[in-house]
């Protein structure tokens, strides 16, 4: 195995793992930033005002891209296994 190789399996899996984490990390971005602007609007300065619609945006998240996280991360896997034959001879 060459270091290109590893670096080439290194940045493919650095790519499904940003891939894999974009839709929660949006969704708890977005959700902050609204409940951000209306507790800035309305004065109310709770910090724990904003830990269930983040919870539930991420829940709801996880639910919609589910099916796909889970092709993504099935399709980078069969194909790390797979390619173990070239990259081990």
């Amino acid at each position: 195995m060459t270091p290109e190789m590893v670096l080439d399996i290194g940045k493919e899996a650095g790519t499904v793992l940003v891939l894999l984490a974009t839709p929660p990390l949006l969704t708890g971005l977005a959700i902050g930033v609204l409940v951000g602007m209306i507790q800035a609007a309305t004065s109310v300065q709770e910090m724990t005002l904003t830990f269930i619609p983040k919870l539930l945006g991420v829940f709801t998240a996880m639910l919609i891209s589910g099916h796909w996280m889970l092709a993504t991360i099935t399709d980078y896997t069969t194909g790390l296994y797979d390619s173990i034959p070239t990259l081990v001879g």
